[in-house]
């Protein structure tokens, strides 16, 4: 069978291999798109509650460390500036995709993630690129400055390969290890992958008080970590029947190490002992009642309950006891039994470590081979940031590939 011959040849078809895809065809280059998936994009589909948090307005190129977790956070910052969030949401203008800021810079589709889907399509429309899907990839192999590709559609050939395939997140949309394993083949090192964005999960008694409380939520700071290493978000807090999810929470499983516990403040912006006091001098119901101006009654209650002192009208209640309560408030300290998993991660933290990549092409040490995209240890924060890192080294790695 005869081989095809590319002059670049892209693996993954996700936010970041379509968009490098696009970008590359449009420079001029004959480019092959592959992915094992019947489906188009199906991280992009879900993102955001189905309408696609495409970037973040926020982001500061000059300190992607602020934005992004990695062994080298700063790795990010040449793409990143190179290829900022105002160009893709032009991008998104020219389109004609309506949209909308959450808050915190979030930017969202007014209508649908697949909106930002056919900008792509469209995008490599016009780059002529030639997309195989489902396509599956048997083998890699380089000799003579090719790379041979192994595909159930016959071999293709060409000088660079990009890896786009992502990590291990969500493997119900055909998330594989595929990536990590090119990047062995190739002697590349990797950082240990591991869930990131994902709810987090409690069990044995220290959480039995609070497993009735799913679908409640709040606004706190979380911090976990100490001194240098010490991160916090002020975000909002979510019981599920398992643990605890909620923006709040997914960003912290970043930065959390197993066995590490996490400080939380239940009432960010009050002062819960002066408060409590004031309570007490002024107020006759019982505790649990005035704890429910505090937070939502029904944790209100269960921590109430928890402590047989506090059972009482809160003009009755010990100096003591209050003070407990308002340092638990200000500072519960509660240790996660571990996480939900690749199921439930919205990305996947470490992956091709950067000291093996050039920041400015993200090209390997391996002549030629590139990898792009959520593969890289490069991860962000929740609410649009990793998407902008998609479009970001996708579009450093398009301006640097070839013709034959």
């Amino acid at each position: 069978m005869s081989t095809t011959a590319f002059d670049a040849i892209i693996i993954g078809a996700g936010a970041a291999g379509l968009f490098c895809a696009a970008q590359a065809g449009q420079r001029g280059l004959k480019v092959l798109l592959l992915d094992h998936s019947p489906r188009i994009a199906e991280k992009v589909r879900i993102a955001g509650g189905g309408r696609c948090n495409f970037t973040n307005r926020d982001l500061d190129p000059r300190a992607p460390q602020r934005h992004f977790v990695g062994e080298n956070p700063n790795f990010c910052r040449s793409a990143l500036a190179r290829y900022t969030p105002a160009q893709f949401i032009a991008l998104v203008d020219r389109h004609g995709i309506r949209w909308h800021e959450k808050h915190k810079g979030q930017l969202f589709c007014d209508d649908s993630s697949q909106q930002i889907i056919d900008l792509l399509l469209a995008e490599c429309q016009a780059g002529g690129v030639t997309r195989w899907q489902p396509c599956s990839v048997q083998g890699v192999t380089h000799a003579d400055g090719l790379y041979r590709i192994e595909t159930q559609r016959g071999p293709v050939q060409a000088p660079q390969l990009v890896i786009a395939t992502g990590g291990l997140s969500i493997p119900q949309l055909g998330a594989t290890d595929f990536g990590y394993r090119i990047a062995e083949q190739f002697g590349l090192r990797l950082v240990a992958p591991r869930p990131a964005l994902v709810p987090l999960t409690f069990g044995g008694e220290a959480w039995a008080p609070y497993a009735g409380l799913a679908g409640l939520a709040l606004p706190v700071r979380m911090a976990t970590g100490s001194k240098k290493s010490r991160m916090e978000f002020l975000e909002d807090l979510l019981f599920t029947h398992r643990g605890l999810s909620g923006p709040a929470v997914l960003q912290i499983s970043s930065y959390w190490t197993p066995g590490a516990p996490l400080q939380i403040d239940l009432a960010p912006g009050v002062d819960a002992a002066e408060a409590l006091q004031a309570a007490k001098r002024d107020s006759r119901k019982r505790v649990a009642n005035e704890l429910a101006a505090l937070m939502p009654a029904r944790l209100a209650d269960a921590w109430a309950a928890s402590d047989e002192a506090l059972q009482r009208p809160i003009n009755e209640a010990g100096d003591k006891a209050l003070s407990r309560l308002a340092e638990r408030i200000s500072r519960w300290e509660i240790t996660p039994s571990g996480s939900e998993g690749y199921k439930k991660a919205e990305v996947t933290a470490g992956g091709v470590d950067t000291r093996e990549l050039s920041s400015q092409t993200l090209e390997s040490k391996q002549p030629g081979l590139y990898f792009i995209g959520e593969v890289v240890d490069v991860t962000g924060w929740l609410g649009g940031y990793n998407f902008q890192w998609a479009w970001a080294s996708a579009h450093a790695c398009a301006q640097a590939l070839r013709p034959a």
